[in-house]
């Protein structure tokens, strides 16, 4: 009896969850169509006529010219920042005086818009890709700094004194307390800082390019290709997710551990 009540509630809850992933998209989706149908207004498409023009643009020699092109430069930038970022975050974490030091500067560089800086970098580094990667990580470095220095200024220090006397010193060190007890904020400060990436490579591309998904959307908008250019915004929204989902695969995995712990402190 139990086990039919378990295989019973087990396509339920697949249902459930089913419901929930797509009943708000699907929502908004006929909403979107009922008042685009009845509005007659030219920048208002239906949602057919966006997936057609979506098929039509770019499931085709475009993908791999304009989109790929953009997606590599917005994960390269962004792997640029974590590096920078979590680098420079451990070694200032570790050194409250190095932190003291490079405080003010920080503060500084991080309130500066990184779009300001894009006719700036243009003139330096002229209209190429090191520009565009330049954007990226002058931007989504900044919570991956933070959160990293937060993360290695909270290591636990009964942790420190215990490693300290099993003689756990050097890079064993490094990785086996400091990352690891930094690396919940540290994937807290990533995920942050591949939002922020999205959005700069977009600006990047509008500004100072002449290929790439943020450059043929603007040119869709300057030509009034007006559904063209919804495809274009409908792609980038299906890339941020489609990247969202796979960092949360990839944070279950690193921080699986962290889970276990909170789990097993709750008695679960």
């Amino acid at each position: 009896m139990t086990a039919m009540r378990t295989t019973a509630a087990r396509p339920r809850g697949v249902l459930t969850r089913l419901l929930e992933l797509f009943l708000l998209p699907v929502l908004l989706i006929a909403l979107w169509w009922a008042g685009s149908a009845s509005s007659g207004n030219y920048y208002m498409p239906t949602p057919d006529v966006i997936a057609e023009k979506f098929r039509e643009v770019w499931i085709s020699e475009r993908f791999f010219v304009d989109v790929l092109p953009s997606v590599g430069l917005l994960l390269s930038g962004f792997a640029l920042a974590a590096v920078v970022g979590v680098a420079l975050g451990v070694a200032l974490g570790l050194s409250p005086r190095a932190r003291a030091v490079g405080e003010p500067v920080l503060e500084f560089f991080r309130a500066v818009p990184p779009p300001v800086l894009v006719p700036l970098l243009m003139l330096l580094v002229g209209v190429n890709t090191p520009m565009k990667l330049a954007v990226i990580v002058s931007g989504c470095v900044w919570p991956i700094l933070l959160n990293t220095i937060e993360g290695v200024r909270a290591v636990d220090p009964v942790l420190a004194d215990t490693c300290r006397c099993y003689g756990i010193r050097g890079r064993r060190w490094l990785t086996t307390l400091v990352l690891r007890s930094a690396s919940p904020q540290i994937m807290a400060g990533l995920r942050q800082g591949l939002s922020i990436a999205i959005i700069l490579m977009v600006i990047s591309e509008m500004f100072a390019s002449s290929s790439g998904l943020g450059f043929s959307i603007v040119q869709f908008q300057r030509s009034f290709a007006i559904p063209e250019m919804w495809s274009g915004i409908v792609l980038l929204g299906l890339i941020g997710f489609l990247l969202s989902v796979l960092f949360g695969v990839a944070e279950r995995y690193v921080l699986g551990w962290y889970r276990g712990v909170r789990a097993a402190s709750r008695g679960e």
